[in-house]
């Protein structure tokens, strides 16, 4: 998943850098991107791993909502490049949310197989 995370967080940094028009809101991201990034190559470090990626995931939630209400309370008036950055910025964050949840439901699956098969009979 770090490789995945590291990605999200390239996307998102370069959506904020193709948007700016001078405006702070344009990093917005940016924002989520560059601690995504951090977090991916944290990843990296087994004893970090599942720490730094729930925190990653925890990001992507709040960029994904947070996204989506700005579509919601806005409703474009701020002009078509801001909507086309919201809507990719909320799905990129949607995709890695999915990819997240999906990664965690198969380490704990993982997990629950290895304790299975290391558990003593009786």
């Amino acid at each position: 998943m770090a490789p995945v995370a590291i990605g999200v967080g390239m996307l998102l940094t370069i959506l904020s850098a193709v948007t700016y028009r001078g405006s702070i809101t344009a990093m917005i991201p940016a924002f989520f991107g560059v601690p995504i990034l951090i977090l991916g190559f944290l990843a990296y470090k087994e004893s970090l791993r599942k720490h730094v990626m729930h925190a990653a995931a925890a990001l992507g939630l709040i960029g994904l909502i947070g996204a989506v209400a700005v579509l919601i309370a806005r409703g474009g008036v701020e002009g078509p490049t801001s909507i086309a950055s919201q809507v990719i910025m909320a799905v990129l964050c949607g995709v890695f949310e999915a990819l997240c949840v999906r990664s965690f439901i198969l380490a704990r699956r993982n997990r629950a197989q290895a304790g299975e098969r290391g558990a003593p009979g009786p």
